[in-house]
């Protein structure tokens, strides 16, 4: 028996990732894929600020976090994305506003959201994530992306990656005749069905998006899969016939998220790659 800390396990291991390695390379290139862009998160320091933008301040869904570009940064080979719970002012505070972002007396949560809108968007092709999540209360990590043209929900979204509550999940919606409600495709399904210390280690979920449909997996399971001619607005405009590009966050509460009181904090949200091929 090879025992695990011995130089012959570390060889063993480091094998059987070059071999899984090239055999997800032998697969691509047997299905006529090509990469075309990876990030790889593996110059340590700060977020590469020609590829992703950084939001700032309360952004969506009535969520507790205050997003700066403070909680995200590369080490070890990952981008981390540090989730915290810290007192702060609102700088954008105002006593007599109606808006909810103005509302807020306090931050009592920072976190980190980035993407690529226009720097970098593609159409069609096979997005990748390698990345570890926490599950606690309260989180919401995601990977996604937004097309580039029409407000939301109007220009597409497609929920590569999306956690709270205990539950996974793979969406996709488009518009509809009214403005800011979305049409949902949904697929939910429980952490607790994907085994015990799932969230131990780290995982791959893909999009397949071609000209028929979008597929949806985790470590090659398929959770979701919705034809394009489903996915039309009430216009006609598909938004999923148009160049999308990649959003990496991590929520706290909000609208779906969940209750954060009793989770424990600073929460990390790890990704160790994405990549996106496309065919010839």
């Amino acid at each position: 028996m090879i025992k695990a800390g011995s130089n012959w396990y570390g060889l063993l291991i480091g094998c059987l990732v070059l071999c899984t390695a090239c055999g997800t390379q032998r697969q691509l290139k047997d299905e006529g894929y090509r990469l075309v862009w990876a990030e790889e998160f593996n110059r340590p320091g700060k977020v590469d600020t020609s590829v992703w933008n950084f939001e700032n301040g309360f952004e969506r869904n009535h969520e507790l976090q205050w997003y700066q570009p403070e909680n995200a940064w590369c080490a070890n080979g990952h981008l981390v994305i540090e989730a915290r719970r810290e007192t702060k002012p609102n700088p954008r505070y105002n006593n007599r506003a109606v808006e909810w972002r103005q509302q807020r007396q306090y931050i009592g949560y920072t976190s980190a959201s980035i993407n690529t809108r226009g720097r970098k968007t593609w159409q069609y092709g096979r997005f990748v994530m390698r990345a570890k999540i926490k599950t606690d209360n309260g989180l919401w990590p995601a990977f996604w992306t937004l097309g580039a043209k029409r407000e939301w929900p109007s220009n597409g979204e497609i929920d590569i990656m999306e956690y709270y509550r205990g539950t996974l999940l793979a969406n996709i919606a488009c518009g509809t005749t009214e403005r800011y409600k979305a049409k949902w495709f949904t697929v939910k399904k429980p952490v607790s069905e994907f085994g015990k210390n799932w969230e131990a280690a780290f995982h791959i979920w893909r999009m397949d998006w071609d000209e028929q449909a979008i597929k949806l997996y985790v470590d090659d399971r398929l959770l979701n899969e919705v034809p394009l001619d489903q996915l039309a607005n009430p216009d006609g405009f598909n938004p999923f016939r148009q160049p999308h590009y990649i959003l990496l966050n991590l929520a706290i509460g909000g609208d779906n998220g969940g209750d954060p009181a009793a989770t424990r904090f600073p929460s990390r949200y790890l990704v160790d790659y994405v990549r996106v091929y496309q065919k010839k």
